[in-house]
């Protein structure tokens, strides 16, 4: 639990924010498919412990379609049937990257998620994972917390 007061940098450093805003926004222009975008927003949220991010960027996936069933799934991706190779092959991008220390991105990785992707989605998708990876160390870093 956290006890202290953390710097509130929306209000502190408001081109921080701006800025992060701003990198978050050139995604919409991006051939890749919103949905997948949110699923990797969740997953990559899950495996950094973002609660604020997690609870965001589900609402918005289920406000986009997605379904209440998949996304608990998000967790156990790699066993569960309810994805399709693309999305497999983003939630593995995901999880390579967010995990980077790990194991770093081996050649087999890479080489498994660009059968899926085309050199141009390959770069819209890594962004999207730098992104929300970013948004999560705001959230954490900051304690930002959720509003009932």
């Amino acid at each position: 639990m956290m006890t202290s007061k953390r710097n509130n940098y929306h209000q502190t450093a408001p081109h921080v924010f701006k800025a992060m805003y701003a990198l978050e926004q050139t995604q919409a222009g991006f051939s890749l498919e919103g949905p997948l975008r949110e699923l990797v927003k969740v997953r990559a949220s899950q495996l950094n412990g973002c609660a604020l991010c997690l609870d965001m960027h589900s609402s918005e996936a289920m406000q986009a379609g997605e379904s209440a069933r998949r996304l608990l799934a998000l967790g156990a991706w790699e066993d569960s049937p309810l994805f399709s190779e693309r999305e497999r092959a983003a939630l593995l991008w995901t999880d390579t990257l967010t995990l980077l220390p790990k194991d770093h991105a081996p050649d087999a990785v890479y080489d498994q998620v660009a059968a899926q992707f085309g050199e141009s989605e390959m770069a819209e998708l890594t962004l999207a994972i730098a992104t929300i990876n970013a948004w999560n160390r705001f959230g954490v870093g900051f304690a930002m917390q959720l509003t009932k």
